[in-house]
């Protein structure tokens, strides 16, 4: 029984350390995946809060897995872990059974796993932690209290201070398809020998007050067109593929509607892009570094631009600053994706991704482009 227990405290405590040090690594993606949620459930208003219950949720991961580890304060951890893992298995259970969401984030984009994998890892999980929290009392700690304490006080500092640090960055390892090196045009294209859905056109007739359904292949035997009133068709999933682009909705639209995305992206010069979200008061700290990125840019002929799903006030913003910029509009997801930090520069020739800048490294920007 002690070898077991053992083996289950360092199966849960590891697993939730990996999860937390993943997900640590890009904050903002677990962020996007809560308003994904929050947006399904009708709770959009908590969408703005989404990023500082990410920060505390993946603090608490790593925190509790180190716990569980060392076994400090185990029956309140082991009560605590019990409580979120039957919220993430209900997240993932929603997951699977409403169809609505695809990947849950459970180990960021780095390790995507379908929901259906997800709610079986989840299930695995709750067993292993639901015994733990049986035999709490069975688990002996491996370290004196006074240094687990001041361990896990290090691990709290760690946890909290790696994510503010990726939120002005980058994460420090790039798993989104615009990382550098990497192709636009060809990441914007469906892979070779990709499998397309497997969909089946469904109808839906009215029919003795009530609504029926059926493909083609089964229509009713009594049907006529007299007895059945058409209501409508629609394509049913019955296997998905693979045939999706890594990336999805990307393009630069000029302020008068025109697509400029092919352009843009076959420009064989150096092409400096800002992507930006939405422009809020707080962040606003890297326009004197922009500037001064911008004034470099000019003196050497190297063109630059800036993407933004809010382009009204960032247009604004710019001529607030005094920043000769054309500001052209982008979709907010495809932006999201782009921009980890808030927000981030790119350097690209031909489509090609050369190197990016969160805002917090705009100066080695500017080392770059003296070079």
């Amino acid at each position: 029984m002690r070898f077991l227990l053992g083996f289950l405290r360092v199966i849960v405590g590891t697993l939730f350390i990996f999860s937390g040090l993943i997900k640590a690594n890009d904050p903002l993606g677990l962020s996007y995946k809560m308003q994904e949620f929050f947006e399904i459930w009708g709770m959009g208003f908590l969408d703005d809060y989404t990023l500082s219950l990410s920060i505390v949720m993946i603090a608490f991961e790593i925190i509790a897995g180190v716990a569980v580890l060392l076994g400090w304060q185990f029956r309140l951890f082991s009560w605590m872990l019990f409580i979120l893992i039957v919220f993430f298995t209900f997240l993932t259970g929603y997951a699977v059974f409403s169809g609505k969401i695809k990947e849950c984030g459970c180990f960021g984009d780095c390790i995507k796993l379908t929901s259906r994998q997800s709610f079986n890892k989840d299930l695995v999980l709750f067993a292993m932690i639901g015994f733990l929290l049986y035999q709490r009392d069975k688990i002996r700690p491996f370290a004196k209290p006074f240094l687990s304490f001041m361990l896990l006080v290090l691990v709290t500092f760690f946890s909290f201070w790696i994510q503010l640090y990726v939120l002005k960055h980058l994460p420090l390892v790039d798993c989104l398809p615009y990382k550098k090196g990497a192709d636009i045009r060809e990441e914007m294209q469906i892979p070779a020998g990709a499998i397309p859905d497997s969909t089946v056109i469904n109808f839906v007739y009215q029919h003795a007050g009530k609504e029926v359904e059926f493909d083609a292949e089964h229509f009713p035997a009594d049907f006529n067109d007299s007895d059945y009133v058409f209501v409508k068709r629609y394509d049913k999933l019955i296997r998905e593929g693979n045939a999706k682009p890594a990336i999805k909705d990307f393009a630069i639209i000029t302020p008068s509607g025109l697509d400029t995305t092919s352009q843009i992206l076959s420009d064989p010069r150096q092409l400096y892009i800002l992507f930006a979200k939405k422009i809020n008061d707080d962040n606003q700290e890297w326009l004197n570094d922009f500037k001064e990125i911008v004034a470099l840019l000019k003196t050497n002929e190297r063109p630059i631009l800036a993407v933004s799903s809010d382009a009204d006030n960032l247009l604004e913003l710019f001529k607030t600053a005094g920043i000769d910029v054309p500001v052209l509009k982008g979709d907010l997801v495809a932006i999201k994706t782009a921009a980890r930090s808030v927000p981030t520069l790119y350097e690209i020739q031909q489509g090609v991704i050369l190197d990016k800048w969160g805002k917090a490294d705009f100066k080695n920007a500017k080392t770059a482009i003296l070079r």
